[in-house]
């Protein structure tokens, strides 16, 4: 199972501000009644993005100027609270492709990096700055280099840290932990085999 290797992501961005924006305000948990993950990107931040009656509230994502931005910008601690996967599973298929947070809850960091979504890191004033910029031109490129440790916007380049080993599997297409697994099963199957108590 080949995986792609995610060395950097480019697109335009998002900020939604916040500290300890934790998974139920990124899924409430009303919407996890599914048998698969798709379709979940539509109740993205549902309840502070939505009235409800359905119609929209004032919302970042609601902002046509940030229309098909696929980097999220965001406060400390994001996705703190449950461990639900549906909460990462939301951002990819609302459209994200990277994130970009002061840190992040180590459950949610984890379940990001096993979807391919890095999950990397910037001070406060990093952040300001950048949301600054897209305030300013929402087409403003942002590249997220997951292989640097770096994020370009405009002419400014900032550091952007990234645990060591989720970095690695990111470059280097080994992030899906199952489909390690899986490459390994006939390697495991031959081990098996030459061992006397695993014969029938």
């Amino acid at each position: 199972m080949s995986l792609e290797k995610i060395t950097s992501v480019t697109g335009f961005g998002v900020h939604i501000p916040g500290n300890d924006i934790d998974t139920d305000r990124i899924i409430p948990a009303r919407f996890m009644k599914c048998v698969t993950f798709d379709g979940l990107g539509e109740y993205l931040f549902y309840d502070v993005r939505k009235h409800a009656d359905g119609t929209d509230l004032p919302h970042p994502l609601n902002d046509s100027r940030f229309k098909g931005a696929t980097v999220l910008l965001s406060g400390a601690n994001f996705g703190c609270g449950s461990s639900r996967e549906h909460a990462p599973q939301a951002i990819q298929k609302y459209g994200f492709k990277a994130i970009i947070a002061e840190n992040f809850a180590e459950i949610f960091f984890g379940n990001c990096t096993t979807l391919g979504i890095p999950c990397v890191t910037a001070s406060r004033d990093d952040i300001a700055r950048m949301a600054a910029a897209i305030e300013k031109e929402p087409q403003t490129t942002i590249v997220v280099d997951v292989a640097r440790q770096e994020i370009r916007f405009g002419t400014q380049t900032v550091k952007a840290p990234i645990r060591e080993t989720a970095r690695d599997g990111l470059v280097n297409g080994r992030w899906d932990s199952i489909g390690e697994l899986l490459d390994g099963m006939p390697a495991a199957k031959s081990t098996a085999a030459k061992l006397p108590y695993m014969a029938a």
